[in-house]
């Protein structure tokens, strides 16, 4: 492939995962598109690459329109978009079912090559989260559009810049008391490094097309472990508090009202399923091993961000 000459469309592109996988193909040598809605708020990734290498554009999956000019002449399609909470016009169905829906038809009908979507572990059409069920239907539709996708189901995502463990570290300066919702679930946090070197591997065609990848870290910790393990990196005693699902749907509605809601109702139904890559999914070799990714332990990572939550910060020297 002449990388010089292929030209890679990222929906979604400007995000936490997106401006890795931005910066990991502008070294390989591709032309990037960045789809956002607002490309002002992209600029800086133009930074990551030659001049002109990388160019932000506007496209909204929401616009078949604007999405078909998105993939016009490009080889390589990658779909990042997603959202954590409904809002306006921005529901879980019309942007990760539709919307997913929306830009497979538009790349197949593109003649791209490959095309790379991004799902979510624990999507499950039964699930009683409309986020889970609304992955797991996109999943289906990209597949329908575009049958030799490569679905990538990451599981909770740690990196500098993350949106997990940056807030549970800013909840537990803030607060005496740190609530516990679903403390038994299993999650299996994966490097934000390791997730978009995998995709990476996606778009040059190292794995089987038409398959849903999964995506763990080496450790599974329950909830309430990763809990600890937050306090524990920011040197904190806060207690936790059990919540049982009902009272933390409660709590979670006037939450849910804030221009960034610290959680929702549909989150708390999220928090009470596992969330770690599937038996089957090791078995049939579907997992990180599969793009040649070696997995990167939180212990490595950790550290290295979440110094900034405690008493003192890095002038913070007491033991842990």
């Amino acid at each position: 492939m002449d990388r010089a000459n292929t030209v890679v469309t990222i929906f979604g592109g400007a995000g936490f995962v997106g401006t890795q996988i931005v910066q990991l193909l502008a070294r390989r040598g591709y032309r990037i598109r960045v789809a956002v809605r607002r490309p002002d708020l992209a600029l800086h990734l133009k930074t990551l690459g030659g001049v002109g290498q990388i160019v932000p554009i506007q496209a909204n999956i929401r616009h078949a329109g604007s999405v078909e000019r998105a993939v016009r002449g490009a080889a390589i399609v990658i779909n990042l978009v997603g959202i954590g909470h409904e809002r306006g016009r921005q529901r879980f169905g019309a942007i990760h079912t539709q919307g997913a829906r929306t830009v497979a038809a538009a790349a197949q009908q593109a003649g791209a090559t490959r095309l790379v979507h991004m799902s979510a572990l624990g999507a499950d059409a039964q699930s009683a989260s409309a986020y889970a069920r609304s992955k797991a239907q996109g999943e289906a539709e990209v597949l329908a559009a575009f049958p030799e996708a490569v679905i990538i189901r990451p599981s909770l995502i740690f990196g500098p810049g993350d949106g997990f463990f940056n807030l549970m570290g800013t909840l537990a300066r803030l607060f005496p008391v740190l609530p516990l919702i679903g403390g038994d679930s299993r999650f299996q946090p994966v490097y934000v490094g390791d997730v978009a070197a995998a995709f990476v591997a996606a778009a040059e065609g190292a794995v089987k097309g038409g398959r849903v990848y999964e995506l763990g870290g080496p450790e599974v910790l329950t909830y309430r472990e990763l809990m600890q393990r937050i306090l524990s990196e920011t040197r904190r005693q806060n207690p936790l508090l059990p919540l049982p699902a009902g009272l933390a749907k409660l709590v979670a509605l006037p939450l849910a009202l804030l221009p960034r809601p610290l959680i929702t109702a549909d989150q708390v139904d999220l928090l009470q399923a596992d969330n770690v890559v599937s038996a089957e999914a090791i078995k049939e070799k579907r997992t990180l091993a599969a793009f040649g990714v070696d997995q990167t332990p939180m212990d490595a990572v950790l550290p290295s961000y979440l110094w900034r939550f405690r008493k003192r910060g890095q002038f913070d020297r007491q033991p842990a």
